[in-house]
């Protein structure tokens, strides 16, 4: 058997719609793009695994190290697909996570929808017990509470807990003493705020450890997997997971604390961004990174991308700050919204064109991928418009069908608009382009910046298709398409 070699690096990245391998052999790069297998994401990273190697002439046990981004996680908070958990909180802290911080995002609206929180109330249980705010025990924990919260537990099917106390960042033994009162009668993760976040402002907090314990029996069940597989392959080399702020972390401490995984993907491809810019002496860059799933925009200054300690996941009112779900962990500060090639593309009651955030993925797919879909997005507008190769798509494995495309624009979107295909597909490509720009510029705003004096690069499956427009839209005048750029996040 060939020893591995540090001079051969693996990068991976799983996204909504399409699962990307970059293989570096001494300098040579190697990539593919497969589609994404929802019910079992290693299978796709193992399948990509295989075709690189092969082009390369290579063995598996010769890869030296693997790089895995993913975004796995940010669309389990997004589409709501985590695992049952249960809230245990200081009494009179039970709806913290929903009361929010009362901050307004929009102050006129009178029927203003706070998002949903991810734990419901009827799973939140509270326990008397009291930290103060320099650390010092005001009441001690109601032990007894804690066996009989564990019972209700243990009878609710519920798959994961968070533990989250006032105060535990400054003194987490509450939290930590809670955990083994609970561990011992539940075969369950259990996260506690003060080990996932340890920062004051109880919401968020709260909100972080929610999500890291929501996520992590099935990113946890996932990684297991991948990394059996891989040694069953002959990958028998490190594997680090990218997580939000850009580093790397083991593939044990991602299982642990999953949050810290909920822009991975994203942040591989803004690190991308900022080397580009500072290869080439770009001191103002604004990455634009478009997929099958989601679209994502970062400002990057003097070669770095801006960063930030807490973040907003899934923001649902005009891209407006306070309407997502806070994330409090380290962080590539960027904007991300559900545009992307696989966005469906519908009409509203208003009889206005409107794409998005529901996405086609991989499973079934764009209308023009024959895989089953019969409901029009993005990528099917680009086809129509002339954008893609029908015979050379994800270089040739997918052979797109433009008459599916046509049919599909025109049953659900240009009919009741009485437009042709072409007209239809031009008017979908310019509300998802209208969008992204929108989001840009809520983004610069946010962070004092005039987005037009950026360079754009631009990445991703769909970002070259959109670029130019969007360009056009903000009034940048300099775009930057990387060679390879479906596959930037990880060469």
């Amino acid at each position: 058997m060939t020893s591995r070699t540090d001079d051969i690096r693996l990068g991976a990245d799983i996204g909504g719609t399409f699962t990307d391998i970059a293989l570096d052999v001494r300098g040579t790069m190697f990539s593919t793009k497969v589609l994404t297998n929802y019910a079992a994401p290693e299978q796709a990273i193992l399948d990509g695994i295989a075709i690189v190697i092969r082009d390369a002439g290579i063995s598996p046990s010769e890869i030296g190290i693997i790089i895995h981004g993913t975004t796995l996680a940010t669309n389990a908070l997004i589409e709501r697909r985590g695992a049952k958990t249960a809230l245990v909180t200081t009494e009179g802290f039970r709806d913290v996570i929903e009361m929010r911080t009362e901050n307004r995002f929009e102050q006129y609206d009178l029927n203003l929808q706070l998002p949903t929180p991810l734990i419901p109330r009827e799973d939140r249980f509270t326990v008397k017990g009291r930290i103060g705010a320099e650390g010092q025990e005001l009441q001690p924990l109601d032990e007894a509470a804690l066996e009989d919260i564990a019972d209700r537990i243990a009878a609710g099917g519920f798959g994961s807990v968070a533990i989250g106390f006032i105060h535990a960042y400054a003194n987490p033994d509450h939290e930590r003493r809670a955990r083994e009162i609970l561990a011992r009668k539940l075969g369950i993760p259990i996260s506690i705020s003060a080990e996932v976040s340890p920062q004051m402002r109880e919401f968020e907090r709260f909100n972080t450890v929610c999500a890291n314990a929501y996520v992590r029996p099935q990113m946890a069940d996932y990684l297991a997997r991948l990394q059996t597989r891989l040694k069953d392959m002959g990958a028998d080399c490190p594997v680090f997971m990218i997580h939000s702020g850009g580093g790397l972390i083991s593939v044990e401490t991602a299982s642990e604390f999953p949050v810290r995984l909920v822009e991975s993907g994203p942040a591989g491809g803004a690190i991308f961004a900022a080397d580009i810019a500072k290869r080439f002496g770009l001191e103002k860059v604004v990455s634009y990174d478009m997929g099958g799933t989601t679209a994502k925009i970062c400002l990057i200054e003097d070669y770095a991308p801006r960063t930030a300690r807490t973040f907003e996941v899934a923001r649902t009112y005009r891209f407006s700050k306070g309407s997502g779900m806070p994330i409090s962990i380290p962080v590539i500060e960027m904007i991300e919204i559900g545009a992307g090639g696989g966005s469906i593309a519908w009409v509203d009651a208003m009889g206005r064109i409107q794409t998005g955030p529901e996405s086609a993925g991989s499973e079934p797919g764009p209308a023009c991928y024959g895989r089953g879909g019969n409901r029009p997005a993005i990528t099917d507008a680009d086809l129509v418009l002339g954008k893609l190769d029908p015979d050379n798509f994800a270089g040739g494995a997918i052979k797109l069908d433009s008459t599916a495309s046509e049919q599909a624009i025109l049953r659900d979107v240009g009919e009741r608009l009485s437009l042709d295909a072409m007209s239809t597909a031009f008017g979908i490509c310019e509300v998802v382009d209208e969008n992204m720009a929108n989001a840009a510029r809520v983004h610069a705003v946010e962070n004092g910046k005039n987005i037009s004096d950026n360079l754009m690069i631009a990445f991703g499956g769909a970002a070259p298709l959109h670029a130019a427009r969007l360009c056009e839209k903000l009034g940048i005048d300099r775009c930057i398409v990387p060679r390879g750029a479906a596959e930037g996040d990880h060469q």
